[in-house]
């Protein structure tokens, strides 16, 4: 079952091309089409001065299918509230959790308007599962979270995905507040999926300094301690809040001992 895209207020923001924006750079960090001239310009300025960025795309995106295969196996998740989606991709949230669940049900939630114009892509589903999309910014949570409810049971165990997107908000807009509010919602039970790139390599700081100086949007690295705060008051699920290539890899994608990156992730559970 799928669920047509659910707007936040009015006419969905006009698509503009001219300036990048961070779901399409990343896109194209990742090997993706979905993107235009202004998104290939910057990514290719931040890999210039960053070569590793595009390595800590994919591996943020094979801890997305390690968590949600977790979450809807061995945890047995089957609800999936997915902020900051991005551009539909090969593994998406409903993709993964229905391989292992069919009933899955997964909320998708972003504000770029070319996400919207893909939404569809994302509005696929099993018979038994359901699939919905919510145009709304994580800014709102209160909104985020009425809107899920018609999709989504919160009476029952629901894993919140916050892949990269808490790193879009500065630290003035009070992020950690955005999380307790959204993850306080939640049942006992449920989880909080996190990831986002670090401020422990000067290249970086320089080439997100420099998207950040020719984009739509920002990019706010944090310490891996500012980070991990987050999860403040969950039960970390082992190995804990680690660098993304070193949460539970899999010995085909590391061929050895996974290189730490300059980006940390974790899975916890409210108790």
């Amino acid at each position: 079952m799928t669920q047509g895209p659910t707007h936040a207020q009015g006419q969905p923001p006009k698509l503009d091309t001219s300036n990048p924006h961070s779901a399409r750079v990343w896109n194209y960090l990742l090997g993706g089409k979905d993107n235009y001239a202004a998104d290939r310009e910057i990514g290719d300025v931040i890999l210039r001065m960053f070569p590793d960025i595009a390595r800590i795309a994919r591996l943020q995106r094979r801890f997305l299918v390690r968590a949600v295969t977790y979450l809807a196996g061995e945890a047995g998740v089957r609800q999936f509230l997915d902020i900051g989606t991005g551009l539909p991709t090969a593994d998406n949230t409903h993709e993964v959790a229905q391989r292992v669940a069919p009933e899955s049900r997964v909320v998708y939630v972003d504000n770029d308007p070319l996400v919207l114009v893909h939404a569809n892509a994302l509005l696929t589903s099993t018979p038994p599962g359901v699939t919905d999309y919510i145009e709304a910014d994580v800014r709102e949570p209160d909104l985020i979270l009425a809107r899920a409810a018609e999709t989504l049971d919160f009476d029952k165990p629901i894993a919140l995905m916050l892949l990269g997107v808490m790193g879009q908000l500065p630290d003035a807009e009070s992020p950690g507040a955005i999380v307790e509010r959204l993850v306080g919602a939640l049942p006992p039970g449920s989880y909080l999926a996190l990831s986002d790139g670090t401020d422990t390599s000067e290249s970086l700081n320089q080439a997100i300094s420099t998207y950040n100086a020719n984009s739509a949007s920002s990019y706010h690295l944090r310490s891996p301690e500012a980070i991990a705060r987050f999860f403040t008051g969950l039960e970390q699920v082992e190995p804990g809040v680690v660098p993304t290539s070193q949460w539970r890899p899999e010995v085909t994608d590391i061929g050895g001992d996974p290189k730490a990156v300059d980006a940390i992730c974790g899975v916890a559970r409210k108790s």
